[in-house]
């Protein structure tokens, strides 16, 4: 019986880690009514899978574990989506002045989508956005610098917070880990959430650039409220009852 109730519960673990990973969170009431067992029993398996590094355990549940993913890996997520809303957000690029753009493959993809431009300037905290800002015809390419952060692959830390806020901007494109209706957006990694401040601070609106998959989530760092964002970009048509949550705080393309 002993044997059995391990490898029961070795089965049950691995199975929690996939529903994580498929929904991003997961809480401990609905898995305990799912398997069958005491809540208790999943508090204990969901301490196991922190320990291991697996998920990562928030109050009433759990959420995934921030891990690193290639820049390819994110490129290539989702790729249809980000060229529908690259072009979309192509529209409410200024034909002059100062823009931002964060670190995100989303954001990445405007980049590379920008035609000649005279007069414009840009600022990210993302080397790869840098090299196709710096690409573009007649286009000032800013870097915010900083220290490497292994989970988003972007630049963080007080020199990229600083570089952030010293371009006065009129457009900050930004994408997110996840948006939900009541936290806003959120980010895998704390340090990112905080430059994604500072850009947001430093600029006029706040266009946040999202595909579907990630509304209604919650990630590890609090970053946007609602109330900073003036416009939504997904790859959705903007009637889509999926943006209903959103649809009275953001204007919606």
């Amino acid at each position: 019986m002993a044997v059995n109730g391990s490898i029961d519960g070795e089965r049950r673990r691995r199975e929690l880690v996939e529903l994580v990973r498929e929904s991003g969170e997961l809480s401990i009431e609905r898995a305990a009514a799912r398997f069958e067992v005491s809540s208790m029993t999943i508090r204990r398996d969901l301490e196991t899978l922190e320990i291991d590094g697996l998920l990562r355990r928030v109050r009433g549940g759990a959420v995934a574990s921030p891990v690193p993913r290639s820049h390819d890996d994110r490129l290539a997520t989702r790729a249809a989506a980000k060229r529908v809303i690259a072009r979309k957000a192509l529209a409410l690029v200024p034909r002059t002045g100062t823009i931002a753009l964060d670190a995100s493959t989303t954001v990445q993809g405007l980049a590379e989508s920008l035609g000649d431009r005279d007069g414009l300037a840009a600022c990210t905290n993302s080397v790869q956005t840098f090299e196709a800002l710096a690409r573009v015809p007649g286009l000032d390419a800013q870097l915010t610098g900083g220290s490497h952060e292994p989970v988003t692959g972007s630049l963080v830390g007080p020199i990229a917070n600083a570089g952030a806020g010293l371009l006065l901007t009129r457009v900050f494109f930004a994408s997110a880990d996840a948006l939900h209706p009541v936290l806003g957006t959120s980010e895998a990694s704390l340090a990112e959430a905080e430059v994604k401040r500072h850009l947001a601070a430093a600029a006029d609106r706040t266009v946040l650039c999202i595909d579907s998959s990630k509304l209604g989530k919650r990630s590890t760092g609090a970053a946007l409220d609602l109330a900073e964002i003036a416009t939504l970009i997904t790859e959705l048509d903007p009637d889509d009852d999926r943006l209903d949550p959103y649809r009275a705080h953001v204007e919606l393309l």
